[in-house]
């Protein structure tokens, strides 16, 4: 099976849940840019709760359509500083924050023009964390309908769709007594280490 979907800022670990399960990835690289989705923005938990962490983009209030792919990023903003001291704060006493950090800084600090080029980077390193053996391939072209071999999850995992992730381990978090879902990859790989796979399987 294929998984077609579109390309997350440091995807929501039930992203994860979904590739383990597929034999290859598809990234939507002919699609639109849509605003308040995951394209731009991740959560992770801090001791004040869940923290939405946002890139700015250049030309992000346009109402023209503007391709994925031609999204550039606005470095004018410092946005890179405040969400690197936030995922310090959030996991800087995380037991595999220091095993996993400065891999993940690296790929912020090589400052990518393009959205899609950052994520991308992104989540290939976050499939080699996890082990998780999955080739990745981009889209020719938009297609409303897709093949049978195919699961179109375009869209469906969105910061204002709350789905059931029941499927997802509970696991211990920085902070908080509760379970908190919806969080980006990251509060997993930190806090579980070479274990996080075993959550999502």
């Amino acid at each position: 099976m294929i998984l077609l979907t579109e390309i997350h800022y440091n995807p929501p670990v039930q992203y994860f849940w979904h590739a383990l399960r597929a034999d290859s990835l598809l990234i939507e690289q002919h699609e639109n840019y849509v605003k308040q989705s995951y394209r731009n923005r991740c959560h992770v938990l801090t001791a004040q709760g869940v923290v939405p962490l946002s890139i700015p983009i250049l030309r992000g209030n346009s109402k023209e359509k503007i391709r994925i792919t031609d999204i550039e990023i606005d470095y004018s903003q410092k946005w890179y500083n405040v969400h690197w001291r936030t995922i310090q704060a959030a996991y800087g006493r995380a037991p595999y924050f220091e095993f996993y950090s400065d891999y993940i800084r690296e790929v912020y600090e090589q400052q990518p023009k393009y959205l899609f080029e950052l994520n991308v980077n992104l989540l290939r390193l976050y499939l080699k964390f996890l082990k998780l053996g999955k080739q990745l391939h981009f889209t020719d072209a938009y297609q409303v309908e897709v093949p049978e071999n195919v699961t179109d999850l375009r869209n469906k995992i969105h910061p204002k769709i709350y789905t059931d992730n029941l499927h997802v381990k509970p696991y211990t978090q920085v902070f908080g007594k509760q379970f908190v879902p919806e969080l980006s990859i990251i509060d997993l790989l930190f806090t579980q280490g070479p274990k996080s796979l075993s959550f999502i399987q």
